[in-house]
């Protein structure tokens, strides 16, 4: 068992498939020679040479249409996107073409490819460069969207989507890139679709999803001080959506909050809230709450975005409040 960081243990799942499966591929801007510009592919370059491990042009639709092409005829490319905003410069191509290849030629053309991305705020990147972008991704029928929020998840999520026939976009919660955690030697293999009751308990259910599972996390540890004994619940698949985790849960506590970066219009908070509003209304002593960013451009300034970003303190503020009601 080693303690890895989470930006290692992008590099450790990405060298396990390559070690595995010599279809597998990388390729992407700084991806070989600089290690990624987060440092999430160092090593693999000088373990996998200059054939396997691919830097590319400043162009995010060379990346995509090679990764595509190299997915359609044979390899498994994983392929990176430097910051998931970027997904806008590319964004036909992952919604009209990758998306939909498998779909529309009755399963003749597989398309086994993993777009991974740095996502979401945290670092002081700015509007531009901050975004969380998950709520594009699930929306588009097609793609399978995850997003680890542990090291050890890394690698078997990542492990997971390489091995999958569709395509996995793959968030990296900018925002965890320095947190450690113990990873198990050997193989590592998750599934997709899958989500973790990171701690259990009887009197509410926080969903959180990359970044914010840690500050839920907390904050959950906070209520129980309170007398308020949250369970919390790690979703790290939008896509395939582990509904019947959430749904046990509810039905067990009544109560639902989601913990979302996304912006809070059409966050991925509001389709599990409709679903628990179709599927155990019944369960429910109150309404879903939804803990969000609000809908606006994400401030670069420090304290801006440590303000518009869900913290553990406005998290135990709203589920004490609605406890209390």
């Amino acid at each position: 068992m080693a303690e890895l960081t989470y930006r290692d243990a992008v590099a450790r799942g990405i060298a396990q498939e390559m070690a595995r499966d010599e279809r597998v591929v990388l390729v992407g801007e700084d991806v070989a020679g600089a290690g990624g510009v987060f440092k999430t592919t160092v090593g693999l370059l000088e373990r996998f040479g200059p054939r396997r491990v691919v830097d590319t042009p400043i162009s995010e639709q060379a990346i995509l249409g090679a990764a595509m092409g190299a997915a359609m005829t044979g390899l498994r490319p994983v392929a990176e996107i430097m910051f998931s905003d970027f997904f806008a410069v590319c964004w036909d191509l992952v919604v009209n073409q990758i998306a939909k290849t498998r779909y529309m030629t009755d399963g003749q053309v597989s398309m086994p490819l993993v777009i991974k991305s740095g996502n979401g705020g945290g670092l002081r990147f700015g509007a531009q460069h901050s975004q969380a972008v998950e709520n594009w991704a699930m929306a588009v029928p097609g793609l399978k969207v995850v997003t680890p929020s542990t090291p050890e998840d890394m690698v078997g999520l990542m492990a997971a989507a390489v091995r999958c026939d569709d395509p996995v976009l793959l968030f990296e919660a900018k925002g965890l890139y320095s947190t450690k955690g113990e990873v198990p030697d050997g193989e590592i293999l998750d599934s997709l679709g899958t989500a973790r009751i990171r701690r259990p308990g009887g009197d509410a259910t926080i969903l959180a999803l990359g970044l914010m599972v840690p500050r839920a996390l907390a904050a959950a540890e906070r209520l129980a001080e309170r007398g308020i004994d949250a369970e919390v619940i790690d979703v790290r698949s939008l896509v395939p959506l582990d509904t019947a985790t959430i749904l046990a849960s509810v039905a067990k506590t009544g109560r639902l909050f989601t913990v979302e970066e996304n912006p809070r219009l059409l966050g991925w908070g509001a389709e599990i809230a409709s679903l628990v509003a179709d599927e155990a209304f019944w369960d429910l002593d109150g309404p879903v709450q939804r803990i969000t960013t609000p809908h606006i451009p994400l401030p670069s300034a420090d304290s801006l975005e440590d303000l518009v970003l869900p913290s553990a303190d406005l998290v135990v503020q709203t589920v004490e409040k609605a406890l209390q009601q």
